[in-house]
């Protein structure tokens, strides 16, 4: 199987863009965002992915992949279901705080969504407007129309630049997926990769269409690799809704995340959301049993013994409570915005996912 493979001479430029300018925008920092850690101060900043669930606007832009999310379809998708979408998915993105970081996630990954404007009208919602997040977004080959983007805090995070990845099977001529988005920017001013994901669906059967998942894998880990032969110290952050677990083979083998981070050789890949799988904890279920595929994978720069400044601290599943169904047959589901084809004016079918890195504070 071929994939489409970047230059290295043009991953370099994209690397080095805007050199000149390789601060963060200045920001106070206040008790409450420090992390003490013995006589050191750290900065602690969220990473995050969020499956919003088939976040359409209410226009058919597509044919009979979109007719459902309009309001002559099955779903009778209107304006107030539309934005009702958006104030749901703004306030669960509103409680992803901690004491430490109380403007929320530096970067959140999104998928399932289907243009740059549901983004901004999901932006200046009242729930987190004042976060004055910015968005980046590309308009992928999907057959269904969705896509993957990012919001981020300019505050904690500044974009250098974004290059989109298409999965080329040349086995299916007629296959579109998702494109993987790379953005290489600063976070807390130091260079970091993201790779946001949606990788193909288990449509068929999880076995008959691992090996899809897998070139997708191998798509990403070829993107990781060139980003780091050019800077072997950079960052790299693998997010999204991956469609496998931790445990198979597109994570644990062709990506190469291992399960414990003393395992995670340099040039290598770790991944803290599968013990939290293997302690019962999912992002998604099916059939009652619960499932990861949210994921937020790193590298060995990010971890202590790592080049980055940066260092991970921590993952976890956000499955809060008002996240969840409440009663009846699935209660402790997660609360969808469609169940058994009646409207449930709920959230997504997939929990968000974040990590927390820090850098020490070095106070002049």
């Amino acid at each position: 199987m071929k994939l489409r493979r970047v230059p290295l001479m043009w991953l370099l430029l994209l690397i080095l863009a805007g050199g000149v300018a390789a601060t963060t925008t200045g920001f106070s920092v206040r008790a409450d965002d420090k992390v003490p850690e013995g006589k050191k101060k750290m900065q602690m900043f969220g990473v995050a992915f969020y499956n919003l669930e088939n976040l359409f606007d209410t226009i058919n832009n597509n044919g009979k992949y979109d007719i459902e999310f309009s309001p002559e379809g099955k779903n009778n998708w209107n304006g107030h279901k539309y934005r009702s979408k958006i104030r749901n998915m703004a306030h669960a993105i509103s409680q992803m705080t901690t004491k430490a970081t109380p403007m929320g996630p530096a970067i959140i990954g999104v998928s399932e969504i289907e243009n740059r404007s549901v983004l901004e009208d999901l932006v200046a919602a009242d729930a987190i407007k004042d976060w004055n997040l910015g968005i980046i977004h590309h308009d992928s080959p999907d057959r269904r129309g969705v896509d993957v983007g990012m919001l981020y805090n300019p505050r904690f995070f500044k974009p250098i630049r974004t290059t989109n990845h298409t999965l080329v099977v040349p086995e299916l001529p007629y296959f579109k997926t998702r494109d993987q988005m790379c953005v290489v920017g600063l976070l807390g001013g130091e260079r970091v990769g993201v790779i946001v994901n949606h990788w193909p669906s288990r449509r068929g059967g999880s076995k008959e269409s691992s090996w899809l998942r897998e070139a997708a894998a191998a798509l990403t880990r070829h993107i990781a690799d060139s980003l780091l032969q050019v800077d072997p110290n950079m960052g790299i952050i693998i997010m999204g809704d991956l469609n496998d677990d931790p445990s198979n083979k597109s994570c644990a083998e062709t990506l190469g995340a291992v399960r414990n981070a003393e395992d995670c050789l340099p040039g290598g890949f770790y991944n803290p959301f599968w013990k939290k799988l293997d302690d019962g904890i999912g992002s998604y279920i099916y059939r009652g049993a619960w499932d990861l595929f949210d994921q937020i994978i790193i590298n060995q720069n990010l971890l202590p013994e790592g080049k980055s400044k940066l260092n991970f601290r921590s993952a976890e599943v956000l499955n809060k409570e008002f996240l969840k169904q409440q009663d009846g047959q699935y209660r402790g589901y997660p609360h969808r915005t469609f169940s058994g084809g009646a409207w449930t004016n709920g959230y997504s079918d997939h929990f968000p996912t974040e990590i927390y890195l820090v850098k020490e504070v070095i106070d002049n």
